[in-house]
């Protein structure tokens, strides 16, 4: 059924038609819709034996859902930024004990300095956590990955983060294909749990363990991300085959014939690469594109046979990692080990700054004539930041940074 909806109401929707048993919440910007939306659901009786947990932080949220999951229950979650942060041990817990939880990250910037914008550092800061990370370019596809990670948490007892962009997405309207309760329920069976607490059948679950097997459980639980890089696009193909439309997967190629340019990128940021990729194919230039949507498990055999022969690789990326560069352009990297392909990294968006195609364009060309560095920050204000840097260098108690710079800013770059 086509509506015209916002990305955090449809995706509440969507896991509405999965029949969670238990959802746990807590609200954090701009995640707060989507937990909104699923209490009226539950409220109004939309969701059928279903309990609706408001909590005391995120913390107990994902707590909450790993005692429920452990139960035998269907469990979900949302959080986003300071969010994820604070619940980190129970991430880790949640891997490791091997419970399909699904939870919704809507993707915001860490502090400090606070802003509630989107880029991507949020789930990079949990990238070896063990949860597979998938990455939704558009609400259409938030909807369908949710469908789509239940099944496939389930099927390897695995949890999964599903990453849409904050307010890029979770707070726009768009069309929405939004699926009918029979569709879901002959895509998604019942959950039957690997494991489970059972009064009838005693086992512990998290016990001490040594160093004799620990090497051991961590190996299948990368075993379990190397069964997932198999059935993410066999689900993918019978979730397009069921549904009509082309959805998740690992990687989605898009114009790479003949390329001798291709920009890879995680998230919503792929629209906006796709128009500038046609923008110059029209004017001549081999160039295309790559979405990402499986981060982890990362598909480094699927991209290489992509992007082997190709001269130049570029990776936009909404996050970095200091002191070394782009996260997502160094799995790139490995992914061509052994290959003489150069892979520039082009650092944008960090805390919602707006990525402009014509600066995607500028980089791209760039890149195709040889000139674009290796490690490449979109827009930087390279002005402002000498000044603080002198400033610094001039008064021991130079103060904090991010008031400096928002005072450069609103005096006109005068100093400080």
């Amino acid at each position: 059924m086509l509506k015209q909806m916002e990305g955090s109401r449809a995706v509440a929707e969507a896991v509405g038609l999965c029949r969670p048993e238990v959802i746990c919440a807590y609200p954090i910007s701009p995640q707060t819709h989507i937990v909104e939306g699923l209490s009226e659901l539950v409220k109004e009786g939309r969701i059928d034996n279903c309990e609706f947990i408001n909590v005391e932080s995120e913390f107990a949220a994902l707590s909450v859902a790993i005692g429920s999951s452990a139960a035998g229950a269907r469990s979900y979650t949302a959080t986003a930024s300071q969010g994820l942060l604070y619940m980190a041990e129970a991430v880790y817990n949640a891997s490791g004990l091997g419970l399909p939880i699904v939870m919704t990250i809507g993707n915001r910037a860490l502090g400090a300095p606070i802003n509630i914008w989107n880029d991507h550092s949020d789930a990079m800061s949990m990238r070896d956590s063990g949860w597979i990370q998938l990455f939704a370019e558009s609400n259409q596809e938030a909807v369908d990955l949710h469908i789509q990670a239940f099944r496939l948490a389930e099927e390897i007892s695995c949890p999964v983060m599903v990453n849409m962009d904050g307010f890029i997405l979770t707070h726009a309207y768009e069309r929405i294909d939004m699926p009918r309760q029979e569709q879901v329920d002959a895509f998604l069976p019942p959950f039957e749990p690997i494991q489970m607490l059972d009064p009838a059948r005693p086992v512990s679950i998290g016990a001490m363990v040594g160093p004799e097997v620990y090497a051991e459980v961590r190996y299948l639980a990368h075993y379990k991300h190397l069964q997932a890089l198999e059935r993410i696009p066999v689900i993918a193909e019978e979730f397009q085959a069921r549904f009509g439309r082309a959805s998740g997967g690992l990687i989605r190629p898009y114009r790479t014939e003949g390329a001798e340019l291709i920009v890879l990128a995680l998230g919503s940021v792929n629209g906006a690469i796709k128009d500038v990729v046609d923008q110059m194919r029209a004017d001549g230039h081999k160039v295309g594109s790559i979405t990402v949507c499986s981060f982890r498990p990362f598909p480094l055999d699927a991209l290489r046979q992509l992007l082997q022969g190709v001269r130049r690789i570029v990776v936009v990326e909404k996050n970095l990692s200091l002191g070394i560069g782009g996260i997502l352009a160094n799995n790139v990297r490995m992914s061509l080990r052994g290959l003489e392909q150069p892979v520039f990294t082009v650092i944008a968006g960090l805390g919602g700054r707006p990525i402009t195609m014509h600066g995607l364009q500028e980089c791209f060309t760039k890149a195709l004539a040889g000139t674009l560095e290796e490690l490449h920050f979109l827009d930087l204000d390279w002005e402002i930041i000498r000044r603080e840097l002198h400033h610094a260098r001039s008064e021991r108690r130079s103060g904090p940074v991010a008031e400096n710079m928002l005072k450069l800013r609103l005096q006109g770059r005068s100093d400080v």
